[in-house]
């Protein structure tokens, strides 16, 4: 199945040399080029876009709002958003990953992680790395950006439907442990995680395993290290 790609990015230069990348892959093609954040999500309708690569800043609809209306509309809901920022230690990607986006990437990234990465949000896994979940998420979301208004104290009560080794397997994936590593460290097989993750999606009405990462923090359930 061909992975359908679109470019959201207000640099034409750049969805250019993404373009040409993406479109070297046999297994994926660019479906459609965006200016700013509106017309990404007026695209990504039009064209059936699987994955969007979406610069966090754009003048006008920038990328967040663009998350945010695409993670709200259920005619997306298959849609996977990787942010495209310059800086991987930046805010904006934790308010990202609360709007919906399924990961992120820095510009500077070789060729081959950006195609790994349009692989891997496809799908439907979180573009996580362990630095980012266990540093830059830590810092931002569990020990708060400056607003707490946008947090729901409701997470923590919702958690209470999980199973026991759902709540171990969340643990874990907030660690930015891949489902074999979980595996290992639980002592069960790859498919049995990752039927747990499933459970534990539905159960918390997230999108992808990023909403479980979001989750995991806002609801206290995984705390920041003190470094």
């Amino acid at each position: 199945m061909t992975i359908r790609v679109l470019l959201a990015d207000d640099q034409a230069l750049l969805r250019s040399a993404f373009r040409v990348l993406v479109d070297s892959e046999p297994d994926m093609e660019v479906v459609g080029e965006a200016s700013d954040g509106a017309e990404a999500v007026r695209l990504a309708r039009d064209e059936r876009a699987d994955v969007v690569l979406m610069d966090i800043r754009m003048p006008g609809t920038d990328g967040l709002a663009a998350t945010r209306l695409i993670s709200a509309d259920p005619g997306l809901a298959h849609v996977r958003v990787v942010m495209l920022t310059t800086f991987e230690v930046d805010e904006y990607v934790v308010q990202s990953l609360r709007a919906g986006a399924s990961g992120f990437l820095g510009k500077g990234s070789e060729p081959d992680e950006l195609l790994n990465a349009i692989r891997i949000a496809a799908g439907g896994e979180a573009l996580l790395s362990p630095a980012a979940t266990k540093g830059l998420i830590a810092k931002f979301l569990a020990q708060g950006d400056g607003d707490d208004d946008d947090r729901d104290p409701g997470r923590a009560e919702r958690l209470e439907a999980l199973t026991v080794r759902e709540r171990e397997v969340l643990v874990q994936v907030a660690g930015g442990h891949s489902n074999d590593e979980i595996a290992e460290r639980l002592t069960v097989s790859p498919l049995t995680v990752k039927t747990h993750v499933n459970r534990a999606m539905a159960k918390l009405g997230a999108r992808d395993r990023a909403q479980l990462v979001v989750i995991a923090y806002e609801s206290g359930l995984v705390r920041p290290r003190v470094e």
